[in-house]
């Protein structure tokens, strides 16, 4: 990698990139595809560069606390994000489930929340390229509510005998869970371990940037600043022409002709106000989606004989009317033990946790505000609505019909999750300039070249894990520029 130390006063680029994330490096790696061998590329990352040696080391993907970089206004959520190079790739734990193809319409289908201004097909070749470069692993059976134009990189992990019978009882709707947990070993990563620990994997079976975007990072094109903080964007009428940000205690200023804004939900739109380009919708509308965990008891029927630490993932009641007022809820089956293990004797094993995840409907009560006295963005954000609960509480109440192919002995609720980690929503993409801040092509609707990358361009909050959609998202971008 082309890393430098500092920058020549009112350096130029062709493009700067802001982030190095799921957004920034899966937009960069397309764009480096199809663009001129002559192209300059800044790639401005605000965290330092820790290689997984250094991470499983310290026990920790970044140096630098989340928390302390932003300011909680009203409520309080412990928004988790990994400040150093590679982003969330390094701290994700690397569910890689597709949208359902009817989260894109969800307005014309339930009359809720908003319509995605591209379709699943529109999408669908670009989930394809996200994962061949993740390599993940996943259920060819799922196409059936998925539709794919080419296999899975990987085959499926292994799942439990709880999900063998799910499976026999339910082939239509559930299925092992699609991943970029590496089910088996590539050039640069291992097979999964199954430890439960993948944000700090022992084994380096997660895809992440350090280990899967080496091409990229070392094309002679791209330049990287690590320990840069970006200030604010200039621009002169609708163009953007330059970047300023902090390094080595020193405020540099330096030129570009196009601005890749990938810092995420929450310090995109901080950069976008900060630089007099806020207002509008920007910043609002931050969420994420509703979780829950149960523990569901077994009768005679072992589990945890999976080969990774979350197995099956279940979608028969997660479409339908229900939606008008009650969020979409996917069920994950996981094959480690939150609750403990039994303590009747012979039976340890006879229990089944279960990651019950809803969507939720945005609110645009819920922003990212002005910085504070240190600079910090101010985050406004209660919690999640009534239509999130229902959802979960719909699927409470369904699950022992969804659970029927098991000898169930008891489910129990064992509790709401403070955060799923995923955030999104405050600089959302749509075809109106009055209800979006991007266009279907992630390119600002008034400066238009600046395109924006990442979760934050999400308009919806549905119930998928959303770092697969962002990273075809930002394929496609990258395509659509070019």
């Amino acid at each position: 990698m082309n890393t430098l130390t500092s920058l020549a006063p009112d350096a130029r680029f062709d493009v700067v990139v802001i982030g190095s994330g799921f957004g920034a490096s899966f937009f960069l790696h397309r764009f480096l595809a199809k663009a001129k061998p002559s192209v300059r590329i800044l790639v401005l990352e605000r965290g330092p560069y820790r290689d997984h040696q250094r991470q499983r080391e310290e026990g920790r993907n970044a140096s630098i606390p989340a928390m302390e970089s932003v300011r909680v206004g009203e409520g309080h959520k412990p928004w988790t994000f990994t400040l150093a190079f590679g982003g969330g790739t390094n701290c994700w734990w690397g569910q890689t489930p597709r949208m359902h193809p009817s989260d894109f319409r969800l307005f014309s289908s339930y009359g809720v929340g908003r319509d995605w201004p591209l379709s699943y097909d529109d999408l669908e070749p670009y989930y394809v390229a996200a994962e061949r470069i993740m390599a993940v692993s996943g259920d060819p059976a799922s196409a059936g509510l998925f539709p794919r134009s080419a296999p899975f990189p990987q085959p499926p992990h292994r799942g439990t005998s709880a999900d063998r019978m799910m499976q026999q009882a339910q082939p239509l709707h559930h299925f092992i869970g699609a991943t970029a947990r590496a089910r088996v070993a590539t050039e640069s990563r291992n097979a999964c371990c199954s430890s439960a620990t993948c944000n700090l994997c022992p084994a380096d079976a997660k895809f992440t940037v350090l280990n899967g975007m080496q091409e990229t990072y070392g094309d002679p094109r791209v330049s990287i600043l690590v320990d840069a903080e970006v200030l604010a964007l200039d621009h002169v009428g609708d163009d953007v022409t330059g970047v300023r940000f902090r390094h080595g205690g020193k405020q540099v200023s330096i030129r570009t002709e196009l601005v890749v804004l990938g810092a995420n939900a929450i310090f995109s739109p901080h950069i976008l106000q900060n630089s007099g380009m806020g207002g509008g919708l920007c910043g609002r509308g931050l969420n994420e989606q509703l979780g829950a965990t149960v523990e569901v008891l077994l009768d005679g029927l072992d589990a945890f004989d999976g080969s990774t630490m979350s197995t099956g993932v279940n979608y028969l009641l997660y479409d339908g009317a229900h939606r008008r007022t009650a969020g979409a809820v996917i069920v994950f089956t996981r094959n480690h033990w939150w609750d403990g293990l039994r303590t009747e004797f012979g039976r340890w094993r006879q229990t089944l946790p279960l990651l019950l995840v809803a969507e939720d409907l945005a609110d645009d009560g819920n922003h990212v505000g002005p910085a504070d006295s240190k600079g910090r963005p101010q985050i406004h954000c209660p919690g999640a609505s009534d239509y999130a609960r229902a959802g979960i509480g719909r699927m409470i109440e369904r699950l022992p019909d969804l659970l029927r192919p098991l000898p169930v002995e008891a489910i129990h609720f064992r509790g709401w999750r403070r955060t799923e980690s995923h955030l999104q929503g405050t600089l959302r993409m749509g075809a109106d300039p009055r209800t979006s801040v991007v266009d279907a092509d992630l390119r600002h609707h008034r400066f238009r070249n600046l395109v924006v990358v990442g979760t934050a361009v999400l308009p919806t909050c549905p119930a998928t894990n959303p770092s697969l959609t962002a990273a075809a998202l930002a394929l496609r971008a990258a395509d659509r520029l070019a």
